[in-house]
């Protein structure tokens, strides 16, 4: 975390959280969701809301997008979150709470740059996404680099196991949506 960040903390230590206003796509991109945008549907729909998901506008700013990446991190919960100065932004995730990106030397990092660790083991899900578990946890390997990971499978290095998507969020205490757990969207 930012040292302006902690110092942000100690001075306003009872900021309200911010839910639904950031969002991380499935190939690593932040989304800024104003209200109108909220009003409009979620960020990743579920099946059973019978609502399109509307996820805002992508964030371009590379200082921002680097500040965010330093200052993201779960809570007790499971919630994603980026800590802006005093306040809580939770973060509505489409996929996992990481997303991969495999560099040409065999390493995988973070969508926020944060080199992910060994590779514990790979999971493939009805859909044909795949995810890794790493050190640093689990996570989407994003859709530019499933060539090279197809690699890393024919060579054996990974191990493609069945995981079913929708049990992802339990066995790997993570929350997709901070918002929805609130309570019903503004969209409902």
């Amino acid at each position: 975390m930012d040292d302006i960040v902690k110092a942000a903390l100690a001075k306003w230590p009872n900021v309200p959280d911010c839910h639904g206003w950031l969002g991380l796509d499935a190939r690593g991109d932040w989304y800024m969701r104003d209200d109108r945008c909220q009003r409009a549907g979620p960020f990743a729909a579920e099946p059973s809301e019978g609502v399109a998901p509307v996820k805002g506008s992508r964030l371009l700013h590379d200082k921002l997008i680097a500040f965010i990446g330093r200052n993201y991190m779960p809570d007790e919960q499971g919630r994603w979150f980026f800590q802006n100065g005093p306040q809580r932004v939770y973060v509505e995730l489409e996929a996992t709470p990481w997303i991969w990106r495999l560099q040409p030397d065999g390493s995988v990092l973070a969508h926020t740059g944060a080199p992910a660790g060994a590779v514990e083991r790979a999971l493939l899900d009805e859909a044909g996404r795949l995810y890794l578990v790493t050190a640093l946890g689990l996570g989407l390997v994003h859709t530019s680099d499933m060539a090279q990971a197809a690699d890393q499978v024919e060579q054996g290095a990974w191990q493609p196991e069945p995981v079913a998507a929708d049990s992802l969020p339990q066995r790997w205490a993570f929350v997709r949506s901070p918002q929805r757990a609130l309570g019903p969207g503004p969209w409902a």
